[in-house]
């Protein structure tokens, strides 16, 4: 038998480790995760690559409404709205029955239930108009809606565009990265009249917004940031420099390299271009105190491997800019 003071130095020593724990994971600078916007893709699968063979994680922060989980809370809504004896009519009734009954017990006896009767009568005759002019109101409303687009849910009509069919997972070309001997043909998707052709300038641009990112995010540059990301990353990427400052750490990255590439998926919305790239890189990339600079978390003596899939965006034909990332 284990004695009540081992026992105890077992849970403080159990405690000890978990707070330990806690303690080195908040130690990371990097926050990681699935953020950013695709566009109507934004919680659609992303096609697998050879770069990143396995699903994506699904977008945990955007901006986008995620009109799908929006349409089946109200469907469940609907569905669980309650009856007219389950709400105010239910309430009524309740309170006439249980009135009633505490009449016929102080002693009112039959006439006391010949009143509830009548109550009764007349609640029922409330309760019907109540009910029939409830039904009135929801059939205009439905009148007034108009039809609704043949699988397109009523809130989405103006948005039939989004509802692409998935592309096909067939092969997909690489990024021409100098030394890996890879050539790039177009991605082979299904031929729909949103996907887009891109060329070797765009494919160059992206490699270079992966050292660009890299490297301002590790300088805490948040102009640079502002200049090759959109708007709604820099939110994201400027919390997590907020996060690092407060716990006194900053996140080095240095010596940014290309491995592998391969394009999963382009298309256009509107005047606007994306196009998600499954990226595998290495880098060096520790966190430091920022105070002694000395390393907390990292090797700087070796670079690590990192694969995550980068959707950029452009509008108007403009620059194209950091719009989400998302781990395999």
């Amino acid at each position: 038998m284990i004695s009540r003071s081992k026992r105890l130095a077992v849970l403080l020593a159990g405690l000890f480790l978990a707070f330990s724990m806690v303690a080195m994971d908040q130690a990371e600078a990097r926050r990681g995760g699935s953020f950013g916007s695709r566009g109507m893709r934004t919680f659609q699968s992303v096609p697998p690559t050879r770069t990143a063979p396995q699903p994506a994680a699904p977008v945990e922060r955007s901006m986008t409404p995620n009109a799908g989980t929006n349409n089946t809370a109200r469907q469940t809504q609907a569905f669980q709205r309650p009856g007219f004896l389950s709400g105010l009519g239910g309430s009524m009734m309740r309170g006439l029955l249980l009135g009633g009954l505490i009449g016929v017990l102080l002693g009112q006896g039959f006439g006391g239930l010949a009143g509830i009767f009548g109550l009764l009568l007349q609640a029922l005759l409330m309760g019907g108009a109540i009910m029939l002019a409830v039904r009135l109101f929801r059939s205009q409303s439905v009148h007034n809606q108009g039809p609704a687009v043949a699988g397109v849910p009523r809130s989405m009509g103006n948005l039939g565009r989004g509802a692409a069919a998935q592309p096909d997972t067939g092969d997909v070309a690489a990024f021409p990265i100098p030394g890996i001997g890879s050539a790039f043909g177009g991605t082979t998707q299904a031929n729909a009249s949103d996907e887009i052709t891109l060329s070797q300038p765009d494919l160059d641009t992206f490699q270079q917004r992966l050292t660009e990112v890299q490297e301002a995010f590790g300088r805490e540059d948040h102009a640079a940031l502002r200049r090759v990301v959109t708007p709604e990353m820099v939110s994201y990427l400027s919390e997590e420099l907020a996060d690092n400052a407060k716990k006194g750490v900053r996140n080095d990255v240095s010596d940014v390299s290309l491995l592998e590439a391969d394009i999963a998926e382009s298309w256009r919305e509107d005047d606007r271009d994306y196009a998600t790239a499954a990226l595998r890189y290495e880098s060096r990339d520790v966190t430091r105190d920022r105070v002694s600079g000395k390393i907390v978390a990292g090797q700087a003596d070796r670079p690590t491997e990192t694969t995550e899939l980068w959707t950029f965006t452009r509008q108007n034909g403009g620059d194209w800019k950091l719009a989400a990332i998302q781990q395999p």
